[in-house]
């Protein structure tokens, strides 16, 4: 893989990520390129991290859905803040985002519920995301009881929607031989978007 340039870089770091999103839909060996790491913070500043799955992304920021119960769900509402990360390895590549975070209208997460399968929409209501469970079958249970209740159109339960993530920084990485890799950083300003390199 070659190095990655400053005079390569575009402009808009939104623009960057598209081609590098495009590239990694490209390669076969990527089975979700949309699969991201969505760290937060706890009032005390405990971090916490797990996958999640972009579901679309554009001016307005990056976009996930998840349960408002969750725990990611109380770190977000509460720090008002959130990183990603993307890790391609078949293209040596990761993009970490930094930004603020909100939720989305109920317009935008009932658009989003409705284009679900029907099981991952029964699945929303079957589990409130992080409460303890005494076993395995106590899922299943739920899961037959919203099943039966509800036949084709299944709506949004009001603990689930989604967030958008609105990017303040973007850092875009290329591995480099002798681990000197190639790193930009994009920092939002009011003129536009600044961008520097950083040593590895």
């Amino acid at each position: 893989m070659a190095g990655l340039h400053r005079r390569d870089l575009a402009p808009d770091p939104l623009r960057q990520f598209d081609a590098w999103f495009e590239a990694a839909g490209a390669e076969p060996l990527i089975a979700a390129r949309e699969a991201m790491a969505l760290a937060t913070t706890s009032t005390t500043g405990q971090p916490s991290v797990r996958m999640v799955l972009l579901r679309g992304h554009g001016v307005d920021g990056f976009r996930f859905f998840t349960g408002y119960a969750s725990r990611k769900a109380g770190e977000l509402d509460t720090a008002g803040h959130a990183a990603l990360l993307f890790y391609w390895q078949p293209l040596e590549r990761q993009v970490r985002i930094e930004g603020r975070v909100r939720r989305l209208d109920s317009a935008q997460s009932d658009a989003y519920f409705q284009s679900r399968p029907r099981e991952s929409r029964l699945g929303a209501w079957a589990s409130h995301q992080g409460a303890e469970l005494a076993s395995r079958a106590e899922l299943d249970e739920q899961l037959e009881l919203v099943r039966d209740r509800f036949g084709d159109d299944v709506p949004r339960p009001a603990r689930w929607g989604g967030y958008v993530v609105e990017p303040d920084a973007y850092e875009f990485w290329q591995h480099g031989e002798a681990r000197l890799h190639d790193r930009f950083r994009y920092t939002r300003s009011a003129g536009g978007w600044s961008i520097v390199r950083l040593a590895p």
